[in-house]
């Protein structure tokens, strides 16, 4: 039959492993002197522990008297103190005519937002949370500028710290990328076809990616951000590999809109995995025009390479209203139908539901993502973003009613699962 000839030769395997090994191989010679400019794997990784703890992060905040100290202390008084709505409160509330033990558990998807760029925002949707009896995502994805939120010295290890309190996950988005002004070619809408290729990581920048990668990992505590391009998903893999405790998860800019780009990077994920199986690839969030029935087959193929508990699939069921996809988006009905056989699903929200979004002066823009702080506040558009952010929580909460009343669970934040 045909297929014999898709088996890869044991011969081609051995060129392939030898290339890998060889140290007079360039190509990971480089990624190796990267890695040792912050010590041994087993250094590397203890520093990152330290620098990713709770308590760390709230010293550097107490070295530089910031008023995000009495945020934090409150947060955690209320998650110690069970402020949160429970579980069994909330189904209760939302399908009151379904048995308390009536939900599938086994397929929950994980409700998550996009982008959570200021710690004060989260501030904010935690105590509506609290005071509505609502859920928080358990997945935060961020898209601030590294430097900047650094430089500010409070809104890095801030929200770093909040992500710990309320045990969800966090993705940061790193500076080193096309759109940092190392793509010459890549501009505002007269250069547009400068995009035809991805964002981008050219020449040496995969390498200044894993550098910056390592910086926030050690000092921060930073082990999970975003990748946008075949190089850098290559160096992420290969840096696991090495020893390195970090995580990626794939952004939409990749453009992965069918099965067969999804086998082609998982086949790299199960090549490159450690010995006991584990990958770095955390999550997969696969291009806004691919359709439930096509993302249904991406998710067998990952079945069949054993990552189904690994990789999570994150379909976007919002967007922002502007500068991304045409309008209205809204793909919630999707997510019902798929999660009746998929499980380990994201829920993301790039945007608030479009029948709130189509009212605003200032809706959602993907664009904001880019702008300075500074800028923001001086251009008197801080409220509407916040507003923006805000409105991005409630379409979360509209994806977690509805799945509660067709009888599914959830993984969130804020909530008791009593």
């Amino acid at each position: 039959m045909a297929y014999q000839f898709l088996s890869i030769a044991p011969c081609v395997v051995d060129d392939i492993n030898n290339f890998l090994s060889d140290p007079r191989n360039d190509a990971v010679s480089d990624l190796i002197r990267v890695v040792a400019k912050y010590g041994t794997v087993d250094e590397i990784n203890e520093k990152a522990r330290e620098a990713g703890k709770v308590e760390t992060h709230m010293k550097k905040l107490e070295r530089i008297k910031s008023p995000y100290i009495k945020d934090l202390e409150w947060l955690q008084n209320a998650k110690d103190s069970g402020s949160f709505i429970s579980l069994s409160e909330y189904r209760s509330r939302v399908a009151p005519d379904r048995q308390i033990w009536d939900y599938d558990e086994t397929k929950a998807p994980t409700l998550e937002i996009s982008a959570l760029q200021y710690f004060p925002w989260l501030v904010a949707e935690v105590k509506q949370a609290i005071e509505k009896g609502e859920v928080l995502p358990g997945r935060f994805i961020r898209v601030r500028k590294m430097k900047e939120q650094e430089a500010e010295n409070e809104d890095l290890p801030a929200v770093r710290a909040a992500i710990k309190i309320l045990g969800a996950s966090c993705v940061e988005t790193l500076d080193t990328k096309g759109t940092d002004g190392s793509n010459i070619h890549l501009g505002g809408p007269s250069t547009i076809t400068g995009y035809f290729g991805g964002i981008g990581q050219p020449n040496s920048h995969p390498l200044r990616w894993i550098d910056e990668f390592l910086y926030y990992y050690v000092n921060y505590g930073v082990d999970e951000v975003l990748n946008i391009n075949p190089g850098t998903v290559f160096l992420g893999y290969l840096l696991y590999r090495l020893g390195v405790n970090i995580k990626f998860k794939i952004s939409v800019f990749m453009g992965n809109d069918n099965p067969y780009a999804v086998l082609w990077t998982l086949l790299a994920a199960r090549l490159f995995a450690r010995e006991d199986g584990s990958t770095p690839l955390a999550g997969f969030n696969l291009s806004n025009s691919i359709d439930a029935e096509h993302l249904a087959q991406a998710a067998a193929i990952r079945k069949e390479l054993k990552l189904e508990n690994q990789v999570r699939i994150e379909h976007h069921i919002t967007e922002t209203w502007k500068s991304i996809v045409q309008q209205p988006y809204n793909r919630r009905d999707d997510l019902l139908e798929l999660v009746k056989t998929i499980p380990n699903i994201s829920a993301k929200h790039e945007g608030g539901n479009p029948e709130d979004e189509q009212q605003l002066a200032h809706p959602s823009d993907i664009l904001d993502y880019f702008r300075d702080k500074k800028e923001i506040e001086a251009s008197g558009d801080w409220d509407a973003l916040s507003r923006n952010y805000l409105l991005k929580h409630k379409a979360v909460n509209s994806t977690a009613e509805a799945l509660t009343k067709a009888g599914f669970s959830f993984i969130a934040a804020g909530v008791h699962r009593l």
